[in-house]
């Protein structure tokens, strides 16, 4: 029996992270084979070239597709999503693939799907139905891409009912749970003595793990908005706290946060480090400290990994800004704005409150199936590759009773 081809698609290192569990499966399955197209920040020297975690891992890299992108305005964002069209299209067009897979919302990967779902290629969007109303892009893009898929695989109940209510048919949603957790079940992150050998940090002593990305629709005022972040951390790193900060995604308004964080850094603050990545491994392996009781960890900023990953640890988070509104999230999550003294209070409470560090503990997780790249994996070796999977039908008919009518 011939394998079937399926084109992975992966534009940025947080995208690469929760996809590592269904490219695992995908390699293992008796009846897929893979084709690794890499792309966006991965081969950005400024973000960490991130394409040598990837090969690190043990994957092969079957495409290079470089997309320019300054990270500085929407305009240039408008501009790598055209130049990744194309780009994009040339190398599906060398691979010929049976399948294609995409992630989540991202810019680069609303262009990989633009380019597959116009060359008929079958594609399977991830993470789909979710909800971030917070001001970004990223709905708009997560449902657009959505619609041009032929598959949806979603970490939640309630983002296949959204999907579902887009009026896709209900054999092509599959709620699978979020990737991530295969790993994070699997025990695949580094130990304490090595996050404490890596990261130079007492173990004894509070951390605080952050990553501020810009919102897309108030990328101009992005650095405005880390700054109050930076106070508060800095104020805490005097009394003690160990700060390690990373640099966001290359999204317009990136690069002021990335020169900001320079700036940050360059003080030499004690208690503070900064890293352009820090890699899964080391990434879940400080969020993982937190399960122990006796260590006092916390995440922070506006990054989706605060909302979605952090439960997997019991560890305590303090969501920043709007950016992620309206994502399901767990009793794990503080919100603040974007002012030092309200993020500090809530750092606080995360680091030091003992009652609701004993909640974060044993907080219900909302995203936890478990399997989920072993389930991706499945439904792309059964479906059947036939006009039914290229043909889409809307669902919803559209009569009208008084009003709108399902």
């Amino acid at each position: 029996m011939t394998k079937r081809v399926i084109a992975v698609f992966t534009g940025n290192r947080a995208e690469y992270g929760l996809q590592f569990p269904i490219l695992r499966a995908i390699d293992r399955h008796p009846d897929l084979d893979y084709r690794l197209i890499v792309s966006g920040a991965h081969l950005d020297a400024n973000f960490g070239r991130t394409l040598e975690e990837i090969r690190a891992d043990g994957f092969r890299v079957h495409a290079e597709v470089k997309i320019e992108m300054d990270a500085e305005s929407l305009f240039s964002t408008a501009q790598a999503i055209g130049s990744g069209i194309i780009e994009i299209s040339k190398a599906l067009d060398e691979i010929r693939p049976d399948m294609m897979v995409v992630y989540a919302d991202r810019f680069e990967g609303l262009a990989a799907v633009i380019a597959s779902s116009q060359m008929n290629i079958p594609t399977a969007h991830i993470e789909g139905g979710d909800l971030t109303e917070g001001g970004a892009l990223d709905d708009s893009v997560r449902h657009a891409m959505t619609k041009l898929s032929h598959l949806h695989f979603t970490t939640n109940q309630q983002a296949s009912n959204r999907i579902l209510a887009m009026g896709e048919e209900a054999w092509r949603v599959h709620t699978v749970g979020f990737p991530a957790i295969d790993l994070i079940s699997d025990g695949k992150f580094a130990s304490p003595t090595e996050i404490a050998q890596r990261l130079g940090l007492d173990l004894k002593r509070p951390i605080v793990l952050f990553t501020q990305h810009s919102v897309t629709t108030e990328f101009n005022q992005s650095v405005n908005q880390l700054q109050p972040s930076l106070d508060a951390l800095e104020q805490l790193a005097a009394d003690g706290v160990q700060a390690i900060l990373t640099y966001p995604n290359n999204d317009a308004g990136g690069r002021q946060i990335v020169e900001r964080l320079e700036s940050f850094a360059a003080q030499k603050i004690p208690n503070t480090q900064v890293h352009r990545s820090l890699g899964r491994h080391t990434y879940h392996g400080v969020l993982a400290l937190a399960k122990d009781p006796s260590c006092r960890v916390a995440c922070m900023g506006n990054s989706s990994s605060g909302l979605k990953e952090t439960p997997a640890f019991q560890c305590p988070t303090v969501n920043i800004g709007s950016r992620q509104a309206g994502r399901l999230r767990g009793a794990n999550v503080v919100d603040a704005d974007y002012n030092a003294d309200q993020i500090i209070r809530a750092l606080q409470q995360c680091l030091f409150d003992a009652t609701f560090r004993d909640l974060c503990r044993k907080a219900e997780n909302p995203y936890w199936l478990g399997d989920a790249g072993p389930k991706v994996a499945q439904v792309l070796a059964d479906v059947a590759l036939d006009t039914n999977l290229i043909r889409k039908r809307m669902t919803l008919r559209g009569e009208v009773r008084d009003g709108w009518f399902q």
